[in-house]
């Protein structure tokens, strides 16, 4: 029960970290406006609120992505909130780099560069995405769990951790084997009985 009386508590500061850093950003934007001069502000106000968009975008995003993470964990376990927290931020931070790259070109040329730059970063993101996706499906699908004994992607041994990018294998010589999970996904997996 105190466990989920704990995930109950985190999941409440997160909801208030969230609107706190909302208010706090709406805030220091009104005061930065009231307190710069005219003059300093028409020359610099757009450089002034790109460093307020992205300092306070990124933390807005993280919290927002820790909200999503503790709402999760009433249903699901660590890796899986945590999977889903990863793909959280990072299109929250394209989604963020897009739009002031948009908003400071300004009218179609904004929309333009806007999605040029969502394009660049999906492309730069494709592969860290794709293994976050797949890892995402690894954690609520549960084809391998910890503890397992398997062969995957031509690797035998027992499973010690999946996390959102690599599932770790345990080979009997000792070795640790990182398997990326987009392998995982696209690959057989036999479940062994492991000898005594």
């Amino acid at each position: 029960m105190s466990k989920e009386v704990d995930v109950k508590a985190q999941f409440r500061s997160s909801i208030v970290r969230l609107i706190t850093w909302i208010v706090i950003y709406i805030i220091v934007g009104v005061v930065v406006k009231a307190l710069v001069p005219d003059r300093i502000y028409a020359d610099y106000g757009s450089y002034i609120n790109i460093a307020l968009a992205l300092f306070f975008g990124y933390m807005i995003v993280s919290a927002f992505a820790n909200t999503v993470y503790w709402s999760m964990r009433f249903r699901y376990g660590h890796p899986q909130a945590a999977a889903i927290r990863s793909i959280m931020i990072i299109l929250g931070v394209g989604a963020l780099l897009a739009g002031i790259a948009g908003g400071v070109a300004g009218g179609a040329a904004g929309v333009a560069l806007g999605g040029f730059i969502g394009l660049v970063i999906g492309f730069a993101t494709q592969q860290v995405l794709g293994q976050a996706i797949a890892g995402l499906f690894v954690l609520i699908v549960r084809p391998i769990k910890i503890g397992d004994y398997v062969t995957v992607a031509g690797e035998t041994g027992e499973v010690v951790d999946v996390t959102s990018l690599f599932t770790f294998i345990k080979k009997d010589d000792g070795s640790l084997v990182l398997i990326p999970n987009n392998m995982l996904i696209g690959s057989k997996i036999y479940h062994i009985k492991k000898q005594q």
